[in-house]
C-alpha cells in the first residue's frame, strides 16, 4: 500500500528501530508478501512471522528489488546494498508507524465494525458520499491486524475523508486497530455468530468491537443491538435506528417489497420520510438502513439522502474464474475500478499460469480524487509492474494517456460497443483476461461476449475459502512440518489449475496426482511444484520423465521396471517416494518386504529417494486409535531402516487430512492435505474452527407445474404426490452427477431457502421437485448444495461418503472460481 512516504531514517525513528542504514531512501510503499510486489525500490517489507515465517521470504524480496526491510533483531539477516531495521515485533512496528501516520491528518475518519456487513456498507457510502469527499478506505476487505495499518497508510493530504473498516476474530484486539485507525464517527453493523468462536460470549465479542469507538463524536448503530450495553458510557452522541423500538432517532415504520427494491418509511425529527432501497434481500435492506441512518447522522438532508439511497449500486465483492472461449480463462471484475482494486486484482492475474500470456481489459476510472494525470501514471505503472502483454483500454481518458503505457500490445477504444465491434479481430486466444470496469461501461457484455457458454448448472468454488482451509490446517503444524496437496481427480470434483495455481502462489511444498496424464495437465497449465504421482503407468515414463513427475514405488515389480527405463535412458538419481503399506492393504511394500527392499536401495544409482510414507487407515475413527498406533510404529520401522540404508535423510509423511487433526505426533516432515482443503473433514466438522465448505452447487428451475393426486411423474412412472400440488423442473441429472440414487424423496434441494424433495426418477439432464407451498417460478436457482445444505448431508441421504459426492459432480458442469 502506497502513501506519499518517508526515509527510511525517518521510519527508524519514529519505530525506534536498531540497525545501520547504508543508504537512506524515501519510502512510500508498504509490503508484507513477497509475492504481490510493485514500487520495489521505494518499498519496506516487513518480515511478519506467523504460519510463515516472513523472514523466509526476504531473499525473494531482495531478488525483486527490495532493498528495505524491518526484521527482528535475532534474525541475522545481511544483503549487500540493503537497510535492515532491527525490531523485537515486526507487526508492532507496522501497527506503531502506521499509527503515526494517521496522527499527522486532522481528517473525519469513519470506523466500521461488525460481524457482517462492513465491507458493504463501507463501499455504499463511498458511493453515497464520493461526490463530496475525497475518500480514502480499505481495498476489498483488508481489515485485519495487518489489513488495517496497510490501509490506513494510505492516507495523505488530498484526503479529507476516511472509511475504515475492522475486524477481529477475538480479545485484546480492537484496542490496536483503534490506536491505528483513530476514528471520529463509528458505525456498528450487524452482529451474527462469526468468530463466536474467539469469545466467551457474544456479550464479550460486542462488548470487544465497541472498543473501536471509545473516542468518537458521533455513534451509529441499530439500537436493538446495544439494549443489553445500555450501563456501557460510551463516547460522543449516538445516532440509532430500528424497528423495533420508537425512541430510535430513525424509526423504521414499514418496509414494503415491491418489484425490485423495498420502499422504507420512517419517523425522524417528528417528521415522516421514505426513501426506495434498490435491493431485495433482508441483508442488503439492513445494511443500506445502517447507511441511510449515516447519512442522516451527518447532517444530509432527509430527501437528498433518500435520492442518493435509490440509487446505490450493487458491490461486488469477488473476482470470478470462469472459462472463456479460444482456450482463454476469464477473470470477471467488471463491475468496479478503482487503483486499489486493480492491484488486487493484476495480483490475481498474475497467480495464473495456465496460458502463455496474460490481458487485461480496463476502462476509464472514476472518483479517485487523483489529478487524471496522476491516476493514469500510476496505473500504467501498476499494469508495467505486473508483467501485462496485451492491453485493451475503453474510455476516452485511457484514449487519451495511452503513451503512459508501455506494453507489447496495445489498443485502445472510445467506448464498449466500440470494442465489441473489434473483439473478433483481437484475436483473443490462449490467453488469461482480466476485465475491469467501471460499472457505467457494463463491461458485463464483454464477460458475456468471452466466456463459454455452459447449461445452467454450475459449481461455484471459492477460492478464498480454500486458503482459509490450507491455513486452518497449516495452523495445526509443528514448526518446520511441509504440505503435500492432494489434487487427484480434478482437485476432488473442484478443478485442476485453478486450484493448482492458488496453491502454488501460496506456497505449498508439493501436489499429488493419481496418474500421470493429470500432471501433465498441471505442467502444462504452468504449475511448477514437484508433483507426487501416484499410481505411474509403466508404458507413461517418457511423459513422466519429460514433465519432470515424481513416481510413487510401491513394488518390487514397478521398482524394476523403472530401473530398467532409467538404465535404457541414462537417467541417474531421479526422484521417486517410497510407499510402505502398515496396513490399508491397498499398495506398498509390506514389512517383511523391508529388508529386501533396503538392499535394493542401497547405492542405487538410478533413483534418488525423495520420501517414504504411508497411508492411515482410520485416523478419523477413535474406535481404531490402537491400529493406527500399530500403523504408526510400523512406519517408524521401515523408515529407520529405509534411512540407513540409503545413508541419507528423507522426508517422511504419514498423517492425511483427519491425521492433522487427531495424531499430530505423526505430522513428521511433511504431512498430506486431501479432502479438508475442500471444508470436509469429519475430525474437524465443516462450519467449525474456521473449516469452510468451498463449493457450492447450483441450477435452475425450467418449468413449474401443477400436478393432481395421484398423477405420476417421471421414468416408469415411480413419482406421485399424494395430494395436489406442484412440480419444477430443475436442470440437473445424473449426468451432471446427481445420482440416481437421490431419487423418489430421497434427495433434497434449497429452492428460495425451503426444503424440496426430489419425485420421481432422476434422470439423465433433470429431475423433479416436489415445491408443493414454495413461492416459485422458472428460471428461480436451485442449490443441491452449499454451506447450508452441506456435502455431508447429500453423503448422508444416499449412504455414502463426501467425497464421492464432490467426485462424482460432471465436467459438463461449467465450474466458475470466486476470490475476494
Amino acid at each position: 500500500m502506497q502513501s506519499k512516504g518517508y526515509l527510511v531514517s525517518a521510519i527508524k525513528t519514529i519505530i525506534g528501530a536498531e540497525g545501520v542504514i547504508e543508504q537512506d531512501q524515501l519510502i512510500s510503499t508498504l509490503l508484507t508478501d513477497s509475492r504481490r510486489i510493485t514500487n520495489a525500490s521505494g518499498s519496506l517489507f516487513f518480515a511478519l512471522s506467523g504460519r510463515r515465517n516472513g523472514h523466509e521470504f526476504i531473499a525473494e524480496a531482495y531478488a525483486a528489488g527490495v532493498r528495505n526491510f524491518i526484521v527482528t533483531r535475532h534474525s541475522g539477516t545481511n544483503l549487500q546494498g540493503a537497510n535492515f531495521l532491527l525490531v523485537d515485533d515486526v507487526l508492532a512496528a507496522l501497527q506503531h508507524l502506521s499509527a503515526y501516520h494517521r496522527s499527522r491528518f486532522n481528517l473525519e475518519v469513519i470506523g466500521i465494525t461488525g460481524s457482517n456487513g462492513k465491507t458493504i456498507v463501507k463501499e455504499w457510502l463511498f458511493q453515497l458520499i464520493g461526490a463530496d469527499q475525497h475518500i480514502v478506505r480499505n481495498p476489498k476487505s483488508y481489515n485485519s491486524q495487518i489489513g488495517g495499518p496497510l490501509s490506513v497508510w494510505q492516507i495523505d493530504e488530498n484526503d479529507t475523508l476516511g472509511i475504515f473498516e475492522a475486524g477481529i476474530s477475538t480479545v485484546n484486539e480492537m484496542e490496536k486497530l483503534e490506536s491505528i485507525i483513530q476514528p471520529t464517527i463509528g458505525i456498528l453493523t450487524h452482529i451474527g455468530p462469526a468468530h463466536d468462536e474467539g469469545f466467551a460470549s457474544r456479550r464479550q465479542k460486542i462488548e470487544e468491537k465497541l472498543k473501536l469507538f471509545k473516542h468518537v463524536r458521533l455513534l451509529i448503530y441499530q439500537f436493538d443491538l446495544l439494549v443489553e450495553h445500555q450501563d456501557k458510557n460510551y463516547a460522543g452522541k449516538h445516532f440509532t435506528w430500528s424497528r423495533n423500538f420508537k425512541e430510535a432517532d430513525l424509526f423504521i415504520k414499514s418496509a414494503t417489497a415491491e418489484v425490485s427494491h423495498y420502499r422504507l418509511r420512517a419517523s425522524y425529527n417528528a417528521d415522516e420520510i421514505e426513501c426506495l432501497v434498490p435491493f431485495t434481500d433482508e441483508a442488503s435492506v439492513e445494511n443500506a438502513i445502517t447507511c441511510w441512518a449515516t447519512l442522516l447522522a451527518m447532517g444530509y438532508k432527509p430527501l437528498e439522502a433518500g435520492i442518493r439511497m435509490a440509487r446505490l449500486n450493487p458491490v461486488s465483492m469477488r473476482l470470478e474464474l470462469k472459462t472463456g472461449i479460444n482456450n482463454c480463462s476469464v477473470i470477471d471484475d467488471s463491475y468496479n475500478s478503482d487503483v486499489q482494486s486493480l492491484e488486487i486484482a493484476l495480483n490475481f492475474l498474475n497467480q495464473q499460469n495456465q496460458h502463455p500470456r496474460r490481458t487485461i481489459i480496463l476502462s476509464d476510472i472514476f472518483e479517485t480524487g487523483l489529478q487524471q494525470e496522476e491516476l493514469y501514471r500510476q496505473v500504467a505503472a501498476l499494469v508495467s509492474d505486473k508483467g501485462v502483454d496485451k492491453f485493451i483500454g475503453v474510455g476516452a481518458s485511457l484514449a487519451y494517456y495511452q503513451s503512459f503505457f508501455r506494453v507489447a500490445e496495445q489498443y485502445f477504444y472510445t467506448d464498449t460497443q466500440t470494442l465489441l465491434r473489434y473483439l473478433p479481430s483481437l484475436k483473443l486466444n490462449d490467453e488469461t483476461i482480466l476485465i475491469k470496469g467501471s460499472r457505467s461501461f457494463e463491461f458485463e457484455r464483454i464477460s458475456q461476449a468471452l466466456a463459454q457458454k455452459a447449461h445452467e448448472t454450475v459449481m461455484e468454488i471459492s477460492l478464498d475459502k480454500l486458503l482459509q482451509n490450507l491455513n486452518y490446517f497449516r495452523g495445526r503444524l509443528n514448526p518446520g512440518v511441509k504440505v503435500m496437496a492432494m489434487v487427484k481427480a480434478f482437485s476432488y470434483g473442484s478443478g485442476t489449475f485453478e486450484v493448482a495455481n492458488i496453491l502454488q502462489y501460496n506456497k505449498v511444498d508439493y501436489l499429488a496426482v493419481a496418474y500421470i496424464d493429470e500432471g501433465v495437465a498441471l505442467r502444462q497449465a504452468g504449475i511448477s511444484l514437484p508433483i507426487m504421482v501416484l499410481n505411474p503407468e509403466i508404458s507413461a515414463f517418457d511423459k513422466l520423465v519429460e514433465f519432470e513427475l515424481e513416481p510413487e514405488i510401491f513394488s518390487f515389480n514397478l521398482l524394476d521396471e523403472f530401473e530398467k527405463y532409467a538404465r535404457k535412458q541414462g537417467i541417474s538419481e531421479y526422484p521417486v517416494h517410497i510407499k510402505i503399506d502398515t496396513g490399508m492393504h491397498r499398495l506398498g511394500f509390506e514389512d517383511p518386504d523391508i529388508d529386501q527392499l533396503c538392499d535394493r536401495l542401497n547405492k542405487n544409482s538410478y533413483i534418488r529417494v525423495r520420501s517414504v510414507f504411508s497411508h492411515l487407515v482410520a485416523s478419523d475413527a477413535q474406535e481404531h486409535d490402537e491400529f493406527t498406533k500399530l500403523q504408526i510404529e510400523r512406519f517408524e520401522r521401515a523408515f529407520t531402516l529405509i534411512e540407513k540404508a540409503l545413508g541419507y535423510s528423507v522426508i517422511k509423511h504419514l498423517d492425511n487430512t483427519s491425521g492433522i487433526t487427531r495424531w499430530p505426533q505423526a505430522q513428521y516432515d511433511m504431512v498430506r492435505l486431501g479432502i479438508g482443503l475442500y471444508g470436509i473433514d469429519s475430525a474437524a466438522k465443516a462450519g467449525s474452527n474456521g473449516l469452510q465448505p468451498i463449493a457450492t452447487l447450483k441450477t435452475s428451475v425450467s418449468q413449474v407445474r401443477e400436478i393432481e393426486a395421484g398423477d405420476t411423474i417421471g421414468y416408469n412412472r415411480k413419482g406421485a404426490l399424494r395430494k395436489a400440488g406442484k412440480i419444477a423442473t430443475v436442470r440437473i441429472g445424473y449426468a451432471d452427477g446427481y445420482l440416481r440414487a437421490f431419487g423418489n424423496g430421497v434427495g433434497k434441494m434449497l429452492v428460495n431457502g425451503r426444503l424440496a424433495p426430489t419425485v420421481g426418477n432422476i434422470s439423465m439432464d433433470m429431475c423433479t421437485l416436489d415445491v408443493s407451498g414454495v413461492e416459485v417460478k422458472e428460471g428461480d436457482e436451485v442449490i443441491v448444495f452449499n454451506d447450508k445444505l452441506p456435502i455431508e448431508e447429500l453423503a448422508r441421504q444416499i449412504g455414502t461418503i463426501p467425497y464421492e459426492i464432490l467426485t462424482n459432480v460432471s465436467q459438463r458442469v461449467k465450474r466458475v472460481y470466486f476470490y475476494e
